[in-house]
C-alpha cells in the first residue's frame, strides 16, 4: 500500500492529502437546506455532508493521491454519520483515491485486533466474511504497548493495508507526555524506535514501510531529528494551514529522495471558500471550486519548497 501511495505522489506531483473532517458548520447553506431548512435532524446533516464531501472529491481528485477522514467528524452525528463515513470513503475509492482513516485506536489484543478488522480488513458473518470500511491507512495510538498495535500490523501484512503511528501530534499540549525523559531520551523517542521495529517486515518495493508515523509540523525541530532516527518510515505531517504550520515547517520531513512524508491539510482546503483569499474570489455555492484552488496553491508551495532544497522526486 505505500508503494501505491508513493506512485500517486509522484503521478499527481503532490505529497498532501485533503482531510476530510467536515462538521455542520462548515457545509453552505445552500447545501443544508436540501436537507431540511427549518429542523435538520442527523439523518439529514450526515446526507447534507456526503453532497459537501462528494463535491470537494469531484474537485480535487485529480491532484491529491489521498484523502484522510476523522472519524470524530461522523461519529458526531451518530449511526448516519458513520454511514456518511463509509459512502464518502466508498466514493473516494471510486475517484481512485487512497483513504486513510483518522481513527487513533488502540486497545487491548482482541479489541486492537476487532478495530483492525473492521477498518482495513474483514467481518466475519457467520460462514461469510465482508469488508466493512475498508481504509486504506488508519491512525494508531501507540501507547498502549505493542498489544495495541499488533493487531493492526498483523491486518496490515494479510491485507496489504498501512498504519500511521503517533510519534509527535501537532496539538500544543503533546509534550506532557511525549516529551517526558525517559532514560536516555524522550518518550517519543522510545515510539520512533518502536515504529521502526514494527515495520521492519513491512517494507516496500521503495524502501519504505507500510508502518508510518504521525509527525506534526507544528514541532518543526522534533520532525527533522525524527526524519534522521527513521530513514525508511513514511510520514503523516498535521497541522499544516490553519493549525499554523508552514511549508518551511514540513520540509525537513522529507528525505534526499523527496519522499518520505505526505501533509495533511483539512479546514484550509474544505473551508477555503469562508477564508482569506478565496472568500473575495468565490461565493458559498462555488465552495468546491475554492477548495480546488486551495490545494492547487498548496501544490505549488510545496513543489517549490521541494525544488529549492533540490528535493523534487518528479
Amino acid at each position: 500500500m505505500i508503494d501505491r501511495l508513493i506512485e500517486r505522489i509522484i503521478a499527481k506531483k503532490n505529497p498532501s492529502v485533503v482531510g476530510l473532517d467536515t462538521m455542520l458548520e462548515y457545509v453552505p447553506e445552500h447545501v443544508v437546506n436540501n436537507y431540511g431548512r427549518q429542523r435538520l435532524d442527523l439523518e439529514g446533516t450526515a446526507n447534507a455532508i456526503y453532497e459537501f464531501n462528494r463535491a470537494i472529491i469531484d474537485a480535487v481528485y485529480e491532484y491529491v493521491p489521498a484523502v484522510k477522514l476523522q472519524t470524530a467528524y461522523y461519529e458526531l452525528y451518530g449511526p448516519h454519520g458513520l454511514e456518511t463515513f463509509r459512502k464518502t470513503a466508498e466514493y473516494a475509492r471510486s475517484k481512485d483515491l487512497l483513504v486513510i482513516g483518522d481513527i487513533k485506536r488502540s486497545d487491548i489484543g482482541p479489541t486492537a485486533k476487532a478495530y483492525a478488522s473492521a477498518y482495513m480488513g474483514q467481518t466475519q458473518l457467520n460462514n461469510d466474511a465482508i469488508r466493512v470500511y475498508d481504509l486504506d491507512f488508519v491512525t494508531v495510538n501507540p501507547y498502549l504497548g505493542s498489544d495495541g498495535v499488533m493487531p493492526f500490523v498483523e491486518v496490515c501484512k494479510k491485507y496489504g493495508k498501512g498504519i500511521f503511528v503517533l510519534v509527535k501530534t501537532s496539538n500544543p499540549s503533546s509534550g506532557e507526555f511525549q516529551d517526558l525523559n525517559v532514560g536516555t531520551g524522550k518518550l517519543y523517542h522510545w515510539v520512533a524506535a518502536k515504529v521502526n521495529e514494527w515495520g521492519r517486515e513491512l517494507a516496500g518495493s521503495t524502501g519504505y514501510s507500510r508502518v508510518g508515523a504521525v509527525v506534526g509540523a507544528t514541532y518543526p525541530k522534533q520532525l527533522e531529528e525524527l526524519r534522521k532516527r527513521m530513514p525508511g518510515v513514511y510520514f503523516l505531517i498535521p497541522g499544516y494551514g490553519a493549525q499554523g504550520g508552514g511549508v518551511e515547517d514540513v520540509l525537513s520531513g522529507f528525505n534526499d529522495d523527496g519522499l518520505g512524508a505526505i501533509i495533511n491539510s483539512s479546514r484550509s482546503v474544505i473551508c477555503a471558500y469562508m477564508r482569506s483569499p478565496w472568500k473575495e474570489e468565490f461565493p458559498p455555492r462555488r465552495f468546491a471550486d475554492a477548495a480546488r484552488a486551495e490545494v492547487l496553491r498548496m501544490r505549488r508551495e510545496i513543489d517549490t519548497g521541494l525544488s529549492k532544497k533540490g528535493l523534487r522526486p518528479w
